[in-house]
C-alpha cells in the first residue's frame, strides 16, 4: 500500500500522523460540534472568509487496513458517495492524478477537482498509523470543462490506526474552496454538516464492501 513520490513530503505524512496522536486544536479553532464519538473543529480562513476543519473520531467495528482500502478504492465510491459524478484516476507524467466531478444542485454548476493523492503506513513505536494526503493540482491533461467550475483550493489529510478493540482511531483535515458564487455563509453551513457525516458515510460504506466478505 506504501506510496512513492515527491509530492508530499515525510514532514506532512508524520503531521497528520502528529494530529491523531495528539490533536493540535490550540489557538483559535473552535469546537463545532460533538457526535457519535466524533469531534469537529473549525479555523476560520479569512481570505476566503471559509473554514477549515479538523475531525478526530473512532470508528468502531472497523479495521483501519480495510478502511484505508475503502476509502483508496475510487470506483466503489461512485456506488456509494452519492454527490460523486465522475471519478477516476490516469496517469500524467509519472504521477497518478484524480479527476472527480461533484454534482451540485440545479441551478448551481457542477465543481471537479483535479488533485494528487499518496498512502503511506507509517511505524510509530511498532504501531501502525496508515496516513492519505491529497491536495489539488493542474495537468493539461484535464482541460477545463464548459458549465463545471475547477476547484483550485482543495486539501484533505487522513490518518487511522487501531483503536485496539476491533475498530479504527481516526484523524480528518479537510478545506475545500468551491469557488463561483456561492456566498461563503451558504458554503460553511453546507460543510458544517457534510464534513462530520462524510465519516459516517464511509463508515458505512466500509460494512458494504465487496471485499470484507
Amino acid at each position: 500500500m506504501a506510496a512513492a513520490g515527491g509530492s508530499f513530503s515525510d514532514e506532512e505524512f508524520w503531521k497528520a500522523c502528529a494530529e491523531l496522536q495528539q490533536p493540535a486544536v490550540a489557538g483559535k479553532w473552535e469546537l463545532l460540534l460533538e457526535t457519535s464519538g466524533i469531534s469537529v473543529y473549525r479555523l476560520l480562513e479569512e481570505s476566503t472568509w471559509l473554514y477549515k476543519y479538523k475531525i478526530f473520531g473512532v470508528l468502531k467495528d472497523c479495521s483501519p487496513a480495510l478502511l484505508t482500502e475503502v476509502f483508496m478504492d475510487l470506483g466503489y465510491r461512485k456506488q456509494w458517495d452519492q454527490y460523486v459524478n465522475e471519478l477516476y484516476e490516469k496517469e500524467c507524467d509519472g504521477e497518478t492524478l484524480v479527476y472527480w466531478q461533484v454534482a451540485y444542485p440545479f441551478p448551481m454548476y457542477n465543481r471537479d477537482y483535479v488533485y494528487i493523492r499518496q498512502l503511506r503506513e507509517l511505524d510509530l513505536e511498532g504501531r501502525k498509523i496508515y496516513v492519505i494526503l491529497a491536495k489539488s493540482t493542474s495537468s493539461s491533461q484535464f482541460p477545463e470543462r464548459s458549465g463545471v467550475i475547477r476547484v483550485r483550493q482543495y486539501q484533505q489529510s487522513l490518518a487511522m490506526e487501531s483503536d485496539g478493540k476491533g475498530g479504527s482511531r481516526v484523524f480528518m483535515y479537510y478545506f475545500d474552496n468551491p469557488g463561483g458564487l456561492i456566498p461563503s455563509w451558504l458554503i460553511n453551513w453546507v460543510a458544517r454538516n457534510g464534513v462530520p457525516s462524510f465519516l459516517k458515510d464511509l463508515e458505512e460504506a466500509y460494512h458494504k464492501y465487496p471485499k470484507k466478505k
